[in-house]
């Protein structure tokens, strides 16, 4: 019996893993889709006369959607699950990619226009993205292993840059910016079709087998949540964010010192992050001279940097679980020491060699991959009944940087006609995530929210 248990046990299944590998690639178009006006920018910029300013409100209208449709995407979240929400997302937000390739039809005016609507509706198609990657990883790995996990899937970021910008970049010099466009909208039509596909919760997914369920279980995932009511029923009432009872859940989330600190830190984390999506292309050929070609290929090293820094973060992390840290060390150690390093992008401002200005960069993005462990403190925090709710609020609060930093970048631009005070303006929300960890942030512990009444 007891061989036969010891075989039982080293034969648990690894299904998690591939499906991590799929919220990764998905997390990789999803950032590639964010990113394509910063590699068309240049182009679209001379065909249709946009200014700095005009520049900045169409980088933020992804955000300003984003921002505004996170509670609703969470409430679909924990309604509907994560399966079909998703593969919805994934196909709408990929189709109105696609349709970006046809604004070039209009006149300068209307492009624009119709840019920043087609902008604000990807925004909306993809808001539901990073609450389903939270509760996926809440739901699907223990907790020793979700700052892996988080960690992996957040560094898609990067991989992203390192892929697609080069990639981009290229189609836009060989082929048009237009085609940038048409080959991300199809790519993510057909990723759409395949998540719906492989996808199910660990409760009945049909390739995992009990040891692994057990495993993920007793380490911390939340495999069991409360079953599905009818739309009048106080479950669904309390996650509903058109309902008294949510907005009591709301008020208590947002209400507790702890996630308010952390709602801080991914603002700030993520003002670095809209700067690289947004603006940091244009920096390398404005300011330093480089063809849309040459950008392309020197700003995936940064992001090469900032992929490892994100997975060395987690595994960091994890390790520091696993030696018998508190969770609250294991998380803020890395957060705090990645984010102290992304200072030294101001560093640029002193520097003429470009060689210098890549290895600042480089350097500042590994340093905000190692602290990007916000979604691993999601998971870990979240009440188990309002995983998608309680995501949807953190990533709400952390994409107000999406719309905030394009258009302060714009207006500095505008002004001062330089960089230097952008990169300022960047690093100091480093600064700044360390005093809402150090300061603000006490415990970092599951959240228990009353029964809904």
């Amino acid at each position: 019996m007891e061989i036969s248990h010891i075989a039982g046990a080293t034969a648990r299944t690894r299904v998690r893993y591939g499906i991590l590998l799929m919220i990764f690639i998905i997390t990789t178009f999803n950032y590639a889709d964010r990113a394509t006006l910063s590699i068309t920018g240049t182009a679209m910029r001379k065909a249709f006369g946009i200014d700095p300013v005009q520049m900045g409100y169409i980088f933020s209208a992804f955000s300003w959607a984003y921002v505004l449709s996170q509670l609703p995407s969470g409430w679909l979240l924990d309604r509907f699950g994560a399966r079909r929400v998703y593969a919805a997302s994934i196909f709408i937000w990929s189709f109105f990619t696609l349709l970006q390739s046809s604004v070039g039809m209009m006149g300068s005016a209307a492009a624009v226009v119709a840019l920043f609507v087609l902008r604000f509706a990807v925004g909306i198609a993809e808001a539901p993205a990073f609450p389903a990657n939270g509760k996926v990883v809440a739901s699907w790995f223990p907790t020793a292993e979700r700052g892996t996990a988080s960690a992996v899937f957040n560094s898609a970021q990067y991989f992203a840059a390192v892929i697609f910008t080069p990639l981009m970049a290229w189609l836009t010099h060989a082929f048009g910016w237009q085609q940038v466009y048409v080959a991300m909208g199809i790519g993510g039509i057909a990723l759409a079709m395949i998540w719906l596909k492989v996808m199910r919760s660990p409760a009945d997914h049909p390739r995992i087998n009990q040891a692994e369920r057990d495993y993920i279980e007793q380490g911390g995932g939340v495999i069991h949540t409360p079953k599905k009511r009818s739309p009048h029923a106080a479950g669904d009432a309390a996650n509903n964010p058109a309902n008294p009872a949510s907005l009591k859940r709301m008020r208590e989330l947002l209400g507790n010192r702890m996630l308010l600190g952390v709602y801080l830190g991914q603002y700030c984390v993520n003002v670095l992050t809209y700067f690289f999506l947004t603006w940091f292309p244009l920096y390398l050929v404005q300011a330093r001279g480089m063809s849309i070609l040459q950008a392309g290929f020197v700003a995936s090293i940064p992001a090469i940097c900032g992929f490892a820094g994100g997975v060395l973060g987690g595994v960091f992390s994890d390790a520091l679980i696993k030696r018998g840290y508190s969770l609250t060390m294991a998380r803020k150690i890395p957060i705090v020491g990645g984010m102290l390093l992304s200072v030294t992008m101001i560093g640029c401002n002193y520097v003429s060699a470009d060689w210098l200005v890549v290895c600042l960069m480089a350097l500042a993005f590994f340093g905000k991959g190692i602290g990007a462990l916000g979604w691993a403190v999601v998971a870990d925090t979240a009440p188990r009944d309002a995983i998608g709710l309680s995501g949807a609020i953190f990533n709400m609060f952390g994409n107000v940087a999406g719309i905030v930093t394009p258009i302060v970048i714009g207006y500095i631009l505008s002004k001062t006609g330089s960089f230097d005070g952008a990169l300022v303006f960047v690093g100091a929300h480093a600064l700044l995530t360390v005093f809402g960890y150090l300061v603000i942030v006490k415990d970092i512990k599951r959240v228990e929210l009353r029964a809904a009444s």
